[in-house]
């Protein structure tokens, strides 16, 4: 069941089209915001799940440089179907030797002359319940799901999070194959590996593991979610309904071929106006549900990752902006760490520093006394990073053809717009839509 939803108000519907109208470079061949969009007229595919027993023999080449044995598997196999996360699964249910020898880690790295063998594994049921929950679909045909997941909401059961998740929902809206997921170990084996671009990692102890045999408790399943979206971010993610779709879209999350565009709302205004921010990020080690953003490759587990931004709008004399973010990489919270290395945390990210206080701070000696009270109680009531997934853009895993969405961000996000557009406009101010 789709969930309706209400048009932007006028002034924020022109702010957004203005903004998807700078997309031009590539042709756009499907766009839509609502649940009524066609779907793809592709062959039917029979490669759903039918991959366990899968066999790989082969040497590696001589003369090929080292690499990590789940890649070097994948590569080879991916073009079948199989994606990345059942190679890895494969490799921790002890299917995967080198040189004869079993290999427990995913990282284990392969050189020329290696002789690699590996079967695929079987998929395991997950063990997550449907849910009744409304879907706000933007679009739907036999491989992919697109979907407006609002804000609030959270993709994945995790700990804390079982039931009320969008995996839940997908799960009673659609039948899809299921998915290989890593557990994390004690060693953090996978920590410089996991990404929004790449394979969720999380803990094998939120599900219930009867059932499943103690060789494959480490390589459990779930459903296609190829990335991610944080909790309090709204707007458009794929899911993939087989398995050769997500191996496909994965591909593409890793070769960064996938387009997003992502907007938000930051307290205070970046210098330049537009950049490119390349700076590594890894866990915080003061505090483990935070991301920090580090100049230079120091960091053990720090990884690349690059963003572009560009200022759209300006509001009270520089005290926020609507700004538009388009990710070359795909780190856990990219964004919200690079807005913060930048020194303009998301308005509404308390954990990365965008506290209602900062904002008030940033805008009340700018805006006319008669405002204050407005602004007072509407960001009093922001509950979450201003942040906003608005355009999609992918080749579809059977058709190959090109595909766009655009969603315009939800009501929490454009009331704090409006009222922003209407302070800086009543005050004269000369901020107004940047080039």
């Amino acid at each position: 069941m789709a969930a309706a939803t209400a048009p932007p108000p006028p002034a924020i519907a022109a702010t957004f089209s203005a903004l998807l109208r700078r997309h031009t470079v590539r042709p756009i061949y499907a766009r839509c915001v609502s649940s009524n969009a066609r779907p793809e007229a592709v062959e039917p595919e029979s490669r759903s799940g039918g991959l366990g027993g899968t066999r790989l023999q082969e040497a590696v080449p001589a003369g090929e440089g080292r690499s990590r044995v789940d890649a070097w598997i994948s590569a080879r196999l991916g073009g079948g179907g199989v994606s990345r996360a059942r190679v890895q699964a494969s490799i921790r249910a002890g299917l995967v030797a080198v040189n004869g020898r079993p290999v427990s880690k995913v990282s284990h790295m392969v050189k020329g002359g290696d002789l690699v063998s590996c079967t695929v594994s079987e998929l395991q049921p997950l063990r997550a319940e449907a849910e009744d929950i409304p879907l706000d679909i933007v679009y739907e045909d036999d491989h992919v799901l697109v979907v407006n997941k609002p804000a609030h909401m959270v993709v994945h059961p995790a700990p804390g999070n079982a039931n009320g998740t969008l995996v839940n929902a997908i799960l009673h809206h659609c039948r899809i194959s299921t998915f290989t997921c890593l557990a994390r170990n004690s060693t953090g084996d996978e920590c410089p590996d996991s990404s929004d671009d790449d394979i969720d990692v999380f803990d094998v102890d939120q599900f219930t593991t009867e059932d499943v045999s103690s060789e494959v408790r480490d390589a459990l399943v779930r459903p296609g979610i190829v990335h991610r979206l944080d909790k309090g971010t709204s707007g458009l993610l794929v899911v993939a309904k087989d398995e050769h779709s997500h191996a496909q879209l994965a591909k593409q999350f890793r070769l960064h071929t996938i387009r997003r565009v992502y907007i938000s709302l930051t307290c205070g205004v970046p210098h330049p106006n537009s950049g490119r921010i390349e700076a590594s990020i890894a866990r915080d080690p003061n505090n483990r549900i935070r991301m920090i953003a580090i100049a230079g490759s120091g960091h053990r587990y720090a990884r690349n990752a690059a963003s572009r931004y560009k200022v759209r709008e300006v509001f009270a004399g520089g005290g926020s902006a609507l700004v538009e973010w388009r990710l070359e990489t795909g780190r856990t919270h990219q964004i919200r760490a690079h807005a913060k290395y930048l020194g303009i945390p998301l308005l509404g990210d308390e954990t990365y520093g965008g506290t209602k206080s900062l904002a008030l701070s940033l805008l009340r000696p700018r805006t006319p006394s008669k405002y204050h009270s407005g602004l007072s109680d509407l960001i009093s009531k922001v509950d979450r990073p201003c942040l906003h997934a608005a355009l999609l853009g992918f080749k579809h895993p059977h058709s190959g053809k090109i595909l766009e969405f655009s969603c315009p961000p939800p009501d929490d996000f454009t009331e704090v717009l409006a009222e922003l557009q209407c302070v800086t406009s009543a005050d004269g101010q000369n901020d107004g839509i940047v080039g």
